[in-house]
C-alpha cells in the first residue's frame, strides 16, 4: 500500500499559497455562467419549437435533456467546491448563495452534502469511504456495462434515485450520496411525522424547482419545465456514473491520491456533459481540496513537469478499461486489478 504524499513534498510554500486562493468573482462566473446555459437552453426551444417538423423536435428534446443534464451536474459540481470552501472566498457566499443557486434545484444539501463529501476525502477507497458502491464492481463486461448505461438513460436510476432522496429527505433512510440503503431507527415516530419531515427536508428543492416553472411561466412557456425534472432522470444518472468511474474506478487499492484517484483529459463535449467546472481534474483536487477550480489545471501542469502525473487517459480510453475483466492504463497510473 501506498504511503500517503504530503503536498509539502510537491509544491513550496509560495505555490501552496498562490494555488489555494479562491476568488468571488471566479466563483461568481462559474455560477452565473452555469444559469446562464440553462437559460439560453430554454429560451432556444421556445424560440425553435414551433417551426421544426416532428423528427427535428424529437432531435432537439434529446440535444436539450443532454444539455439541462450536463449543467445539473455542473450545479452539483459548483456544491461540490462550496463544500470545500474553494468556491467563493466569502464563507457565506459558500454556504448559502451556492446551497439555493446550486445544491436544491437539484435536490440536494450542501451542508448535508459537505459532512458526508469530507468523510470521502478522509477514506478515500477504503470500507469507510461512503462513496465505494459507486465504483466498486469495476471492471466489467462490456454487456454489463451497456446494461447500466441503458437503465441510467431510460430513467430506470433515476427513479430509483428520487425514491431514495424521498425516503432520505423522510428521514427513513440516512442521507448520502451514493443512496446506500441504510435504514435509520424508527422508534416512537408516528405516520404524521413521515410527510412532515419529508416537507421540512424537501422544502429547499420544492421552493427553488416552483420559481423555476415560475420564471418559465411567466415567459409563456410553463410545459418547457418538464425538461428539467426528465433530464433530471435520464442523462443525470448517466453523467453522474461515468463521472464516477473516472474518478475512482479501478484504481489501486492505496492510500494516496497519487494511485487512488484518476485525472481524465476532457475535451469540450466531456466538458459539456461529464466534467464542468474542471471536476476531471480529480487527482489534483484529492492531493489538495482547497485548490478553487480555475487553478487545478495550473497544478495538474506542475505535476506534470515535476514527473507526479502523466499523460492522463481520456473518457473514452477509461471507459474501454473498465469494461474489461483485466488490463492496464500508462495514464495516471491506473492499473486495474482482476475482479
Amino acid at each position: 500500500m501506498n504511503t500517503r504524499v504530503s503536498v509539502a513534498e510537491l509544491f513550496s510554500r509560495d505555490e501552496i499559497r498562490e494555488l489555494t486562493e479562491p476568488s468571488d468573482s471566479q466563483g461568481g462566473w462559474a455560477v452565473a455562467s452555469t444559469w446562464a446555459v440553462i437559460g439560453a437552453t430554454f429560451a432556444g426551444v421556445a424560440l425553435s419549437w414551433q417551426y421544426l417538423p416532428g423528427w427535428g423536435k424529437l432531435l432537439v428534446c434529446a440535444a436539450v435533456l443532454a444539455i439541462l443534464a450536463g449543467r445539473q451536474l455542473a450545479l452539483a459540481i459548483l456544491m461540490h467546491d462550496a463544500s470545500h470552501n474553494s468556491l467563493f472566498k466569502n464563507k457565506w457566499l459558500n454556504d448559502h448563495i451556492v446551497d439555493w443557486a446550486c445544491a436544491k434545484p437539484i435536490w440536494n444539501d450542501l451542508h448535508k452534502y459537505r459532512t458526508h463529501h469530507m468523510r470521502h476525502h478522509a477514506k478515500t477507497f477504503t470500507v469507510d469511504d461512503p462513496d465505494m458502491s459507486l465504483v466498486t464492481g469495476y471492471p466489467t463486461t462490456k454487456k454489463s456495462l451497456a446494461r447500466k448505461f441503458l437503465r441510467d438513460i431510460s430513467g430506470i436510476t433515476g427513479l430509483k434515485f428520487s425514491l431514495g432522496r424521498v425516503l432520505m429527505d423522510a428521514e427513513v433512510l440516512r442521507w448520502t450520496v451514493a443512496n446506500d440503503k441504510i435504514w435509520l431507527p424508527r422508534e416512537g415516530r408516528q405516520w404524521h411525522d413521515y410527510p412532515r419531515t419529508l416537507l421540512k427536508n424537501s422544502r429547499g428543492a420544492i421552493i427553488t424547482n416552483a420559481a423555476l416553472f415560475g420564471a418559465l411561466w411567466a415567459a409563456g412557456h410553463p410545459k418547457l419545465y418538464l425538461l428539467w425534472p426528465l433530464a433530471y432522470l435520464t442523462p443525470f444518472p448517466l453523467f453522474i456514473r461515468i463521472r464516477s468511474m473516472a474518478e475512482h474506478a479501478g484504481m489501486e487499492n492505496s492510500n494516496s491520491a497519487l494511485t487512488n484517484t484518476r485525472t481524465t483529459k476532457a475535451g469540450w463535449i466531456a466538458r459539456a456533459f461529464v466534467a464542468p467546472i474542471r471536476v476531471n481534474y480529480h487527482m489534483e483536487h484529492h492531493l489538495m481540496a482547497s485548490v478553487p477550480y480555475f487553478k487545478l489545471p495550473k497544478m495538474h501542469q506542475l505535476l506534470r513537469e515535476r514527473g507526479y502525473a502523466p499523460e492522463p487517459p481520456t473518457y473514452r480510453q477509461v471507459m474501454s478499461l473498465l469494461s474489461k475483466k483485466s488490463g492496464k492504463i500508462d495514464g495516471n497510473q491506473a492499473v486495474i486489478q482482476k475482479s
